[in-house]
């Protein structure tokens, strides 16, 4: 990726830049927590997008993206917004920076990446950071804080792209630290790095291939259940702004004024923001026995509770499940994409075999697998 990112670079433009790369990332626990305020889990991990950037002293961005081969020039101001999807990411990017009394000039940029596309794995939170960095980096002298980044990138999203969604993916992408995944608080924006070290385990995701239909209309539809319970349950405890700020006791005590739909939407969520803490102190233990069968907690209840896995999803899990993997759930928004997998070294082969056989007979395809290890986030390569 490297070496035809810099061969193309010097034909385009003549001369060399300098090398940026930003990582996707994966959420170990914390699904759906994220727009009711509560924990998430992710970590950086090691597919990404790399950039070769160089500013050229005028006022236009000349771009070419060599997965997409594709050439596209645009000028820093609104009526100049590109049409293809890949370059409003890194436009909206540069004007997120001037809006906020950022400096950006014109550059030349050739990039690309490794990152699973469909996966769920925030490929665009990675193409925002990559870019938010360099122009940090190149025109502000790093004077623009990392949480800032990742805003610029979230803003980016809601603004330029028409993605309602939370800071998880962006955080992850800037703060990304090798060894280490973030439990970052959603409401309040604090974070903390806990060691992610499984010594004798691997992370490996299985990815469906599966993409449902109606998947944003059913987001919307759950994250309105939420709100609707943290509202009934606001009116007997004002203090909770979100579903995270809910006891499981004051659940209870508005069952019969909401529907059971509501109350089973509810009834995860305030399980998974306490099962992201059960998590941290697991970890700080090294005990990554019972991390994983949190995991397995998290999948029931996004099955059963949130009703957001698949047939194809919920195979994976049991199979998991049977054939003694340490964890295992639906990872991301759920209706399709991946299993995350916690496994011993010694039932890797045999799990990865039998998973793609069985999975490959039952809806004839078989999935993908992604080996995955906690890596840096943005950062200069050279």
């Amino acid at each position: 990726m490297k070496a035809k990112i810099q061969e193309k670079f010097k034909s385009l433009f003549g001369e060399e830049g300098q090398l940026f790369m930003s990582s996707g990332r994966i959420n170990l626990i914390g699904e759906h927590t994220d727009y009711n305020g509560g924990y998430v889990f992710p970590g950086a991990i090691n597919f990404g997008i790399m950039a070769e950037i160089k500013p050229n002293g005028g006022e236009v961005v000349k771009l070419f993206s060599i997965d997409f081969d594709e050439y596209v020039e645009f000028r820093l101001e609104e009526a100049s917004a590109p049409t293809q999807l890949w370059a409003r990411y890194i436009f909206g990017v540069c004007m997120e920076t001037l809006k906020r009394g950022g400096k950006v000039g014109g550059f030349n940029a050739v990039f690309a990446g490794d990152v699973p596309q469909g996966a769920g794995l925030s490929s665009s939170a990675a193409l925002e950071s990559v870019f938010a960095f360099a122009i940090n980096q190149l025109f502000n002298d790093n004077k623009i804080d990392k949480f800032e980044l990742a805003r610029i990138g979230q803003s980016t999203e809601h603004n330029y792209c028409g993605v309602k969604c939370g800071i998880m993916d962006q955080f992850a992408s800037v703060f990304g630290k090798k060894g280490s995944i973030m439990r970052l608080n959603c409401k309040t924006g604090e974070y903390k790095y806990f060691p992610f070290r499984p010594e004798g385990y691997r992370v490996v995701l299985i990815d469906s291939c599966v993409k449902h239909q109606l998947a944003g209309s059913a987001y919307n539809k759950r994250r309105e259940s939420c709100e609707r319970a943290a509202a009934a349950i606001r009116a007997n405890h004002p203090d909770v702004d979100f579903l995270s700020d809910a006891k499981r006791v004051w659940l209870d005590e508005v069952r019969d004024e909401i529907s059971q739909e509501d109350f089973l939407r509810a009834e995860y969520v305030i399980g998974e923001v306490q099962r992201v803490l059960d998590v941290s102190d697991a970890l700080e233990r090294g005990d990554y026995e019972t991390v994983g069968e949190l995991m397995y907690q998290t999948h029931f209840g996004l099955s059963r509770l949130y009703e957001v896995s698949c047939e194809e999803l919920d195979f994976l899990n049991k199979l998991a499940r049977r054939e003694g993997v340490t964890g295992s759930r639906v990872m991301g928004g759920g209706f399709g994409g991946c299993t995350i997998n916690l496994v011993k070294n010694e039932l890797y082969d045999n799990f990865i075999a039998k998973a793609t056989k069985e999975f490959t007979e039952k809806f004839g395809h078989a999935p993908k697998v992604y080996d995955v290890v906690i890596s840096d986030g943005a950062r200069q390569l050279q």
